[in-house]
């Protein structure tokens, strides 16, 4: 187990990293820092969404009564009981 380790621990030594030296371009390197805005009125904001998405749950109902519907056919038996009470008596 140690030798395990200390193979991945040599070999991930060996890898070589990216370079990551000019990936961002010099209008982005030379941009000004974000705006940093209260949190409070973003908070109020977030608020106001969560009561407008209380008409989802209505819109989505036929949706999830017909996954519900899916979901219990498919918690049946894999096995048909025929097959089941065949594989059984096999095994005794």
């Amino acid at each position: 187990m140690r030798l395990a380790i200390a193979l991945c621990l040599t070999l991930a030594a060996c890898a070589e990293f990216p370079a990551l030296e000019g990936r961002v371009s010099p209008a982005v390197a030379n941009a000004p820092p974000p705006e940093l805005v209260p949190l409070g009125p973003l908070l109020a904001r977030a608020g106001a969404a969560e009561r407008g998405a209380a008409a989802v749950p209505t819109a989505l109902a036929p949706r999830i009564t017909a996954l519900r519907a899916r979901a219990d056919r498919l918690r049946g038996p894999v096995i048909p009981p025929v097959t089941r009470a065949r594989m059984q008596r096999g095994i005794r």
